[in-house]
C-alpha cells in the first residue's frame, strides 16, 4: 500500500482482490451493513485510540472561502445527534422516507450519514428542482419529511398543501422559518 497524509491506503489492485475474494466466497458477507455504523464509526474509533490520526474526513469549502472540516470522530459524532433529530424532532422510523432539496451544503452529507445510521431512505433532490418536480416527489415517494435551506423553503412550501404523507419539515441554513424545525437549533 502507499502512504496518503501519513495514512495507509487501499491499492485498487487489493480493493479489487478485496471484492473478488468475497464474491468467490473466501469472505463472509455480512448479514447487514450500515456504512456510518461499520465504517465511520470504526474510523472514529481508531482515531479515538491513536490508532490513526485525525484526518478530515469531510472537508468543504464554499466560493467565498469558508471551510467546514469534520474528522471522522466528528462526523460520526454529528452524525448520530442528527439521527436523533430525525427520529426524535421528526418523528422519523426505520424505513420513512426524507426528500432533501439542498445545495450542496455540508450538512447535505451530515444528513445523508444521518439516515444511513437511522436506516432512512435520503432522497436527494438538487436546488433546482421546480415546484413541480418537488411536489411529484413528495407524492410517488410518501416521503415523511422535507429538508430545506431558508432560502430555498418559499419554494418548497407552495407545494405542501398537497402533500398527504407529510409528518415534519427540516429547515438548515442561518434563518429560521415559521412551522419548520430548525437542523441547527435542534443539534
Amino acid at each position: 500500500s502507499r502512504t496518503f497524509h501519513g495514512n495507509n491506503r487501499l491499492l485498487t489492485s487489493q480493493i479489487v482482490s478485496y471484492y473478488e475474494s468475497i464474491n468467490q466466497c473466501k469472505k463472509e458477507l455480512p448479514e447487514y451493513f450500515n456504512f456510518a455504523s461499520d465504517i465511520l464509526d470504526e474510523w472514529a474509533q481508531m482515531e479515538k485510540d491513536g490508532k490513526k490520526p485525525a484526518n478530515p474526513a469531510f472537508w468543504w469549502i464554499n466560493e467565498g472561502g469558508e471551510e467546514v472540516k469534520w474528522s471522522f470522530e466528528e462526523l460520526g459524532s454529528l452524525s448520530k445527534k442528527t439521527a436523533n433529530v430525525l427520529s426524535e424532532a421528526c418523528g422519523l422510523q426505520r424505513g420513512d422516507r426524507v426528500i432533501a432539496v439542498l445545495p450542496r451544503v455540508p450538512e447535505w452529507w451530515l444528513l445523508s450519514v444521518a439516515c444511513m445510521r437511522a436506516g432512512i431512505v435520503f432522497i436527494p433532490g438538487t436546488s433546482q428542482l421546480t415546484a413541480k418536480d418537488i411536489s411529484y416527489r413528495l407524492q410517488a415517494s410518501k416521503a415523511k419529511c422535507i429538508i430545506t435551506s431558508d432560502t430555498l423553503a418559499p419554494a418548497v412550501e407552495s407545494v405542501l398543501p398537497g402533500s398527504q404523507f407529510l409528518k415534519s419539515k427540516l429547515i438548515v441554513g442561518q434563518g429560521s422559518r415559521d412551522g419548520w424545525l430548525d437542523l441547527k437549533e435542534l443539534l
